[in-house]
Formats: C-alpha cells, sequence, structure tokens
C-alpha cells in the first residue's frame, strides 16, 4: 500500500463505552430515590454504547419510514413501513419500560428510574423517542376517563412492542401519539377547527384536518375537536374492536430538518369514530396531561444530546494531535470542554430532578406537584435551547470530522432545534411560566423554596437570587421580558442543584461564569482559576 494511504491521527471510533457511567446521572438516581434501578440503567448503558446500536441507529435514519397510502388492489391502508432497526430500537425501549411502564409500577423513584434509562438510550437514537414519549405521557391524560382508562391501560404499560394495525385490545402492547397541531392555529389550540359530532352508535365523528401528528403509526391518539358543549379532548383508534380502519386518513409524511426515523405526519379525520376523554368542553385543561409529560421528555432527550454530543467531543481530543500534545492538553481546547461539561451536567441535574418532582407529585406530594408545575415548564424553555448551541460546539471539536455524516454530529446536530419547537415553541413556554406564577401561588413558592436551599454557600449565587426575586415581584412589560425571567429561573435552578449536589470544581465554575458574569458569549469562556481538569475528567465516557 502506498504510504499517502496510511492513517495517521485519526481517533478510533466511541465504540464499546459505557453510556450509563455517568456520575452526574448515577448520583441523582440515588438522591431521586431510585438506586434500585441502577443495574438497569448500566445495563441498558452498556447496550447503548456498542457498535451495534450505532448501527441500528445508523440504518434507522439512513431508511426513512415510507407511507402506503393504499394496497395493491386499491384498498386504502395508511400504512407506515420502517426499516427493521427501527423495530429493534423500538423494542429495545418497551421491553426496559422507558413508554409508561412506570405507571403500573408502585416503587418509590419508577418515574426517575425511567427518565435515567430514556437519557441513556436516547443518546443512541433520537427520532424513535416519539413514540414512546407520547405512549408515557398519555396516561395520565386517558385516567380522565376512567373506564377507557381500565381498558387500555395493561396494554400502554405492558412491555411487549406489537407493532402492526389490529384492533387495540388484541394486540399485547400498544403505542399512543398526539394529534393537535392545525394549520390554522399551531400553538393556540382553542383555534381548533375538527369538529366531533355525536354518533348514533355511540361516541362521536370526527372530521377535520391535522397539520402535525406525532407517530402515525400508533395504535390510539389523543385529540382536541370541538363538540357540541366546546373544545374536547378525544382518543381515536386506528383500528376499530370490528377489525376494520378507523377514518384516519394519511394525507402525507413530513419532510422534517431532523428526527427522520420518525414518521410525522399530516392526518385527516373523515367521520373518524372517537371516544371522549375528561369533561365536555375542558379539553385543553385534560390534555395538558399529556403534554407536561412529553414537555418533561423534551428536557430529557435535550440532556441526552448534550451528553451524546460531549462524550464524542471530549473522546476525539483525547486521541487527536496538534502542534505536538492532545488537543484535550490544549489549554485553549479544555476551556471549550470544560464548559460543554458544565452544561451538560446541569441539564442532567435539573432533568432528574423534575424526574423526581414527577414521581413524588404522582405519589401524592402537594409541594413538589406545585414545584412541576412550573419548574417542568422552566426546564422546558431553557435546556431545549442550549442544545443547539451545545450540538454546533461539540461539532466543532470535531474540526471536519465532524462535519461528515459518518461522525453522527450532523444528526446530532440536525435534531437539536427539535424540542424547543416541540410542545410549545420559547415564547409558549416563557409565557406558561408567567401564567403560572399568576395562577398558582403555592407554585412559585415551591420554586423559591428549592432556590432558597442553596443560600448562604456562593456569593455570585446569593446576589443573583437576590435579583430574581426582585424580577418575580416587578410585573411590568412582563411579557416583555419573559425570556429573561426564565433564563434567570432556570440558571439558579441548575446552580442550585450544582452547589447541593455536585464537586466543587463543577459548582463553583457554573455559578462564576452562569452568575458571576465572568464569562464569554460562547462555549469556551471560563474564568481563570477553574479547573478544567476535574471537569473534563467527570465527563470522560468509560470502558463497558
Amino acid at each position: 500500500m502506498p504510504p499517502t494511504h496510511e492513517v495517521l491521527n485519526q481517533p478510533e471510533p466511541l465504540e464499546d463505552y459505557d453510556a450509563g457511567a455517568d456520575s452526574a446521572l448515577l448520583s441523582a438516581l440515588e438522591r431521586e430515590e431510585a438506586d434500585w434501578a441502577d443495574a438497569e440503567v448500566r445495563e441498558l448503558g452498556v447496550l447503548a454504547g456498542t457498535a451495534r446500536a450505532r448501527a441500528w441507529s445508523d440504518q434507522a435514519n439512513a431508511a426513512e419510514p415510507v407511507l402506503r397510502t393504499h394496497d395493491r388492489y386499491g384498498r386504502r391502508v395508511d400504512e407506515v413501513d420502517f426499516h427493521p432497526a427501527w423495530h429493534v430500537l423500538m423494542d429495545t425501549a418497551v421491553s426496559r419500560g422507558l413508554h409508561a411502564a412506570p405507571w403500573a409500577d408502585d416503587r418509590a423513584g419508577a418515574h426517575v428510574a425511567r427518565a435515567a434509562k430514556f437519557y441513556v438510550w436516547s443518546q443512541v437514537e433520537n427520532g424513535h423517542g416519539c413514540p414512546v414519549s407520547m405512549t408515557y405521557a398519555a396516561v395520565p391524560a386517558l385516567r380522565h376517563a376512567p373506564e377507557l382508562a381500565a381498558r387500555l391501560e395493561p396494554l400502554l404499560t405492558a412491555r411487549s412492542y406489537d407493532f402492526g394495525l389490529r384492533p387495540p385490545e388484541s394486540k399485547s402492547g400498544i403505542l399512543a401519539g398526539m394529534s393537535m397541531t392545525e394549520k390554522q392555529g399551531g400553538s393556540d389550540v382553542r383555534a381548533n377547527t375538527t369538529r366531533a359530532v355525536p354518533a348514533d352508535s355511540g361516541g362521536y365523528r370526527l372530521t377535520g384536518h391535522k397539520w402535525f401528528t406525532s407517530a402515525p403509526m400508533g395504535d390510539v391518539f389523543l385529540t382536541l375537536a370541538q363538540a357540541p358543549d366546546g373544545l374536547t379532548c378525544f382518543l381515536v383508534p386506528r383500528v376499530l374492536e370490528d377489525g376494520t380502519r378507523n377514518a384516519l386518513l394519511i394525507q402525507r409524511l413530513k419532510d422534517k430538518l431532523g428526527n427522520r426515523s420518525n414518521a410525522s405526519a399530516e392526518l385527516e379525520y373523515d367521520g373518524a369514530f372517537a371516544q371522549p376523554v375528561g369533561e365536555p368542553g375542558r379539553g385543553v385543561r385534560t390534555i395538558i396531561e399529556m403534554v407536561n409529560g412529553t414537555r418533561l421528555d423534551c428536557v430529557i432527550g435535550s440532556a441526552a444530546g448534550m451528553r451524546a454530543g460531549l462524550v464524542q467531543a471530549v473522546h476525539h481530543a483525547s486521541q487527536r494531535r496538534a502542534f505536538g500534545r492532545a488537543l484535550i492538553d490544549q489549554p485553549l481546547m479544555r476551556n471549550v470542554l470544560a464548559d460543554l461539561a458544565l452544561e451538560s451536567e446541569a441539564a442532567t441535574a435539573l432533568m432528574m430532578r423534575l424526574a423526581g418532582a414527577a414521581d413524588r407529585a404522582v405519589r401524592g406530594d402537594e409541594a413538589e406537584a406545585a414545584f412541576r408545575r412550573i419548574a417542568v415548564a422552566v426546564g422546558k424553555f431553557w435546556v431545549t435551547k442550549r442544545l443547539a448551541a451545545h450540538s454546533a460546539e461539540a461539532l466543532e471539536c470535531l474540526g471536519g470530522n465532524g462535519y461528515v455524516e459518518e461522525s453522527g454530529m450532523p444528526r446530532l446536530f440536525r435534531e437539536s432545534p427539535l424540542n424547543s419547537i416541540w410542545e410549545g415553541s420559547g415564547n409558549v413556554a416563557a409565557l406558561d411560566v408567567l401564567r403560572a406564577l399568576a395562577r398558582h401561588p403555592e407554585g412559585a413558592e415551591a420554586f423559591v423554596a428549592e432556590l432558597r436551599r442553596a443560600e448562604g454557600a456562593d456569593a455570585a449565587y446569593d446576589g443573583a437570587l437576590k435579583d430574581l426575586l426582585a424580577q418575580l415581584h416587578d410585573t411590568e412589560d412582563a411579557e416583555f421580558r419573559a425570556r429573561r425571567l426564565v433564563e434567570s429561573m432556570a440558571l439558579l435552578l441548575q446552580a442550585s442543584l450544582l452547589i447541593r449536589h455536585a464537586p466543587a470544581p463543577v459548582a463553583d465554575a457554573f455559578t462564576a461564569s452562569r452568575l458571576g458574569g465572568d464569562w464569554g458569549r460562547v462555549f469556551g469562556g471560563l474564568p481563570r482559576g477553574a479547573d478544567t481538569g476535574a471537569i473534563i475528567e467527570r465527563a470522560r465516557p468509560r470502558p463497558a
């Protein structure tokens, strides 16, 4: 072989590592009452770090889902075909309880354990997380219809991935989707034009066009429609009890920036049979239960994306050499990597705290329910927005290698804006925080109480907390200032968690940079004295 074909100074692929060996994740698992799931998280983490898991991800994204509206004889079928790798990813997620399984588990920390596994497995592939998340979030909304929940909840929580269009109650496990967004309304769901009229045989018939339906290959969907008593939540099955197809017509699949392994569709109801869920005319209040669950998963998925990009950047910099030494030993690269690691750890700590609040709220803790009501919207606004900048910088750490598809970084970057848009864009999330602060003073009190738990340990933190309290009492031009307020709330909540639970190098660098004003406008602007070595070492991927 000619000497020009010799490959020098190129890192080996990051394979056979333990994606669950994440100090920030595992310590949070313990303090949020879910250390009993440590072995499950680690087992899934080892699988997530394998070459074969990476291959499943690549295959599911290279062979995108295909819509078949009709069969060979002209009958309408509206089926979505997937590469076999998609089904492997889905089966792995469902069999390990990443979907609705916690709703059938009475153990303290069940929802935290699920969040940790969702975080680890999402680092492999993001698209299949959509139907998994929808199924998780559908259960609390469905419980507003006790008879339906009694029939379908055991199937939604079952650890059986049973793909295919058959009557839901003939399957060993089912998946749920959500169909709300319309062309004229977007996030303004009250502008919904889909109509629901009572059917002679019971139930309702829905007619309308949904502009963006998540996971159209699911078995049942929660949707909103204008009924005689007002906007109401409905459950719509894909296949009816007698085995006939319901009148859900998939018009086309969306051609998206990212998340391309997952099918998202325009869906038309042509007199589709549906059953009401919750009180007539109170559809938004009913379906918000599902939205809150998917918003939590937006935070988890974004934290997972940060971790995935970070470990690739640290791995590459550890093996790539320039100017006589490894990139990771270059001072400026150390600053960048440490800064990325701080952002990642803060996101992980926050998503686990939110999962803990959700878990305790389910078990009747009213204070945690009040905290969750505001904190999930705060986390949704901030962490999802930080992912795009984080992914771009992590990609840049690999240089030109990061810009080619084989690295996996371009797909990570294309995925990065999704969670900020899904379930309400940044403005929607920020305004939701304002409304929650005004309507639920107990939530504001719980949020401030959480921040006060770290008071007195760091001067920059204390000063920022004082400023935030003043902002919370200043209602003038509140909507105009909403983003700055929610950003401050998010940074203080992250800092509070790191001060109380992370090693001093991590907490000190985070508060000095994010709250103390000693930070640049791009990653890599940490102040002098930051212990970059300790921060990076904590983030380094570990062998399986």
